[in-house]
């Protein structure tokens, strides 16, 4: 048996997902005419009380697109050295928007207004504009970790202060409000705007959904199409949505028990030095080599993520069962 805990990005879709996926009523959403895409669109804004939605290829694709959308050229953002933002997508930033990154140094990626406040520059001419702060919740980086809506307010608050832009990367958020134990309405109005995955946790084949007030979703409609993401008849992949937010949201805190069960076993192993708290589906752990660790797993079917020289990341999806965790804790 193969045990993959790479990515909860890895999960097929269930038979319910895929007859869903089948009976997609489709058109062409470049016209803005498939029933599916608006149906998703919709329900996501809904949600989070927000004014629309957009659907997008990918979670780096909603990402950037926010970044386009707000801000211009001589700008810069705000966000932690750990976020997706700054690490996995390319350098997006520079290449789609001419800004800068001014980087916090959180804990476990989780920034402070004192933190924030630090990283606003004077207007003087040799300095980029503050305009954005971006958040990732949960932070990938950080194993899971995760911003609760009190922080997540209080930024909201310093921001609209300082009159800058606050955008969420939630391509974990339903995650994070499972183990908050909250409704995506406790964020409604606390951000300019947020993207939210669907290939994650939530189990899609693909798509994220970027959701902000209606004038914003128009602007962003056309960064969409200029960097090739109007995808036509995109309702079957929109269904796949639509079936995960009505069914895959409230098992994720399965993800989350057995990835602690994970996390007990690792604290007993002799060869793990530590392991970052768990508070998610993403366990990270110190190995003297990740390297090495990985190869001597994967020889054993356990297929892990060197996350740096000495990190090693497991991340719990909803192809990961019981009887996996148990074989998994023997293994170990």
């Amino acid at each position: 048996m193969i045990i993959d805990l790479r990515s909860d990005t890895l999960t097929k879709p269930s038979q319910g997902m895929l007859d869903a996926m089948y009976r997609a009523e489709v058109g062409d959403d470049v016209f803005g005419e498939d029933p599916t895409v608006k149906k998703l669109e919709e329900m996501a804004a809904a949600m989070f009380g927000m004014e629309a939605g957009l659907f997008c290829p990918s979670g780096t694709m909603t990402n950037q697109i926010a970044v386009k959308s707000h801000t211009q050229p001589l700008d810069e953002i705000i966000c932690d050295k750990l976020c997706h933002i700054y690490n996995y997508e390319t350098a997006g930033w520079a290449f789609h928007s001419g800004v800068s990154v001014r980087l916090t140094d959180g804990d476990r990626g989780i920034m402070t207004v004192d933190q924030i406040e630090r990283c606003i520059l004077p207007d003087y001419d040799w300095y980029p504009n503050t305009r954005m702060i971006c958040i990732e919740n949960t932070v990938n980086k950080g194993g899971g970790a995760v911003y609760s809506v009190e922080r997540m307010k209080e930024i909201s608050d310093f921001a609209r202060s300082k009159g800058l832009i606050y955008h969420l990367d939630g391509a974990r958020i339903f995650n994070a409000l499972t183990a908050l134990g909250q409704a995506a309405m406790a964020l409604s109005g606390v951000f300019d705007s947020i993207s939210v995955c669907l290939s994650k946790g939530l189990g899609t084949p693909a798509g994220s959904v970027l959701l902000g007030s209606k004038d914003f979703i128009k602007k962003s409609r056309k960064i969409r199409k200029v960097m090739g993401g109007g995808m036509r008849q995109s309702g079957y992949l929109a269904a796949a949505g639509v079936y995960a937010l009505e069914n895959n949201i409230t098992r994720l805190a399965e993800d989350h028990d057995r990835a602690r069960q994970i996390e007990v076993v690792l604290n007993k192993c002799s060869w793990v030095k530590q392991v970052l708290p768990v508070e998610t589906n993403i366990i990270i752990f110190e190995v003297e080599n990740s390297a090495e660790t990985a190869d001597k797993l994967a020889a054993k079917g356990i297929k892990t993520s060197p996350f740096s020289p000495t990190l090693v990341r497991m991340v719990t999806h909803l192809d990961i069962t019981d009887h996996m965790v148990s074989q998994l804790a023997d293994l170990l």
